[in-house]
């Protein structure tokens, strides 16, 4: 049997604007409402309670970006926010890159994306605008990423039969899944970006490649996956290993 490729990688930080107010029900939303309740009391306990200073670190964010993260957790909070699909609404480099919007439906399916205020969410699944990393902690729950491990963990073993899963996660998000636990019973690649010493891991400068990758990954499989070469970028596998490496500094 051919096992179909999944990939993870992260929400990004960049929003876009506007939505309706209803949509169609994400594939998580049944089994995970319960949690995203929590995390939405918690969120609007700490916004109504919360010091300036406290709010600007919480967010990462000051002055119109702060204000427009506050309002939007009031949204979210009070059921009001505004709803678009994740491939929309997330802007940064990495999404992209991926070109969501030049994807099937069925294949953005398979971007499955480790979030904050959500858990786990589809590319196709209808979201709020909302700014809400993992590894904040909200009164009384612990770091957010602590918060879905045990939750998301769960789901994806389910999601993973007869599956690959190909993860492009950072740290950050990683640590909201027990990725050892799934590579223990189902078939996860990993993928380091790392300079061209192959020493140091690199950062910022992978976000566009991740995209890439991840979308050559999604269409292609990972049987070409080493022949991808893109600005000085090359990519090796090593059994469950993909090792992508930065282009030589000048």
């Amino acid at each position: 049997m051919t096992r179909r490729l999944q990939v993870l990688i992260p929400p990004s930080l960049g929003k876009a604007l506007g939505g309706r107010r209803h949509g169609r029900a994400g594939v998580f939303d049944v089994v995970l409402e319960g949690p995203r309740r929590r995390v939405r009391s918690a969120l609007g306990d700490f916004v109504a309670h919360a010091t300036t200073r406290e709010l600007e670190a919480t967010f990462n964010a000051r002055g119109e970006l702060l204000a427009r993260a506050i309002e939007a957790a009031n949204e979210v909070v009070l059921g009001r926010a505004l709803l678009t699909p994740a491939w929309r609404r997330y802007e940064g480099v990495v999404w992209s890159h991926l070109d969501p919007a030049s994807l099937t439906p069925a294949l953005r399916r398979r971007v499955l994306v480790p979030s904050g205020l959500y858990g786990l969410l589809s590319g196709e699944d209808p979201i709020a605008d909302y700014r809400l990393r993992m590894n904040v902690r909200l009164s009384p729950l612990p770091s957010l990423a602590h918060f879905w491990r045990p939750i998301v963990t769960p789901l994806l073993h389910d999601i993973a039969k007869n599956s690959v899963i190909v993860n492009f996660l950072p740290l950050e998000h990683a640590a909201s899944i027990d990725l050892h636990s799934l590579a223990q019973n189902h078939e996860v690649i990993n993928v380091h970006f790392v300079a061209n010493d192959e020493k140091r891991a690199v950062g910022h400068d992978a976000k566009a490649i991740k995209g890439v990758l991840a979308r050559h990954v999604l269409i292609d499989g990972l049987g070409s996956v080493e022949a991808v070469q893109w600005q000085g970028w090359r990519v090796r596998r090593e059994g469950s290993e993909l090792y992508v490496t930065a282009p030589q500094r000048e």
